[in-house]
């Protein structure tokens, strides 16, 4: 196998007796880095030491991951404009954090007759965020709702 040393200089190729005995000495643990390679490449070291520092890396790595979460916003057919603008800025204030946003316009009753209507809506709810939005789902009929999904765009 190949060794390295504590310090990181290579040791050359020894056999696993002798790698075993010189980890000994030093009163530290063999840990095998590389199985595949040819020869296997094995590191003299603290093992508890060496999972530690890698625990932390893992924890930074997922503190840097976001989380993209999908919130929803719904409305009516006959919606008013000034509630149809308050509901087209939450929107965009979800965009802005990160988030997906799930538009869901609830038809009740007789009002599935007039889905272009609806359509309509969920296009000038496009149009008005369209500045920091993109749609991912286009428009579409699920039951009594009509549901378009809007990503952020991404700079």
């Amino acid at each position: 196998m190949r060794l390295i040393s504590p310090e990181g200089e290579q040791l050359g190729i020894v056999s696993v007796r002798e790698a075993l005995r010189m980890a000994q000495e030093k009163d530290l643990d063999l840990v095998e880095i590389a199985p595949n390679a040819k020869p296997p490449v094995c590191r003299i070291m603290d093992f508890g030491k060496y999972k530690y520092e890698q625990s932390k890396r893992e924890k930074e790595a997922r503190k840097k991951q976001k989380i993209i979460s999908v919130k929803e916003v719904k409305l009516r057919p006959n919606i008013e404009d000034h509630d149809l603008m308050v509901k087209t800025k939450n929107a965009i204030k979800f965009l802005k954090d990160g988030d997906k946003v799930k538009v869901t316009l609830m038809f009740r009753g007789r009002e599935m007759a007039h889905a272009e209507l609806g359509k309509q809506l969920l296009a000038k709810v496009a149009e008005l965020t369209s500045d920091v939005a993109a749609i991912e789902r286009q428009p579409k009929v699920e039951g009594r709702n009509m549901i378009m999904i809007l990503a952020p765009k991404q700079d």
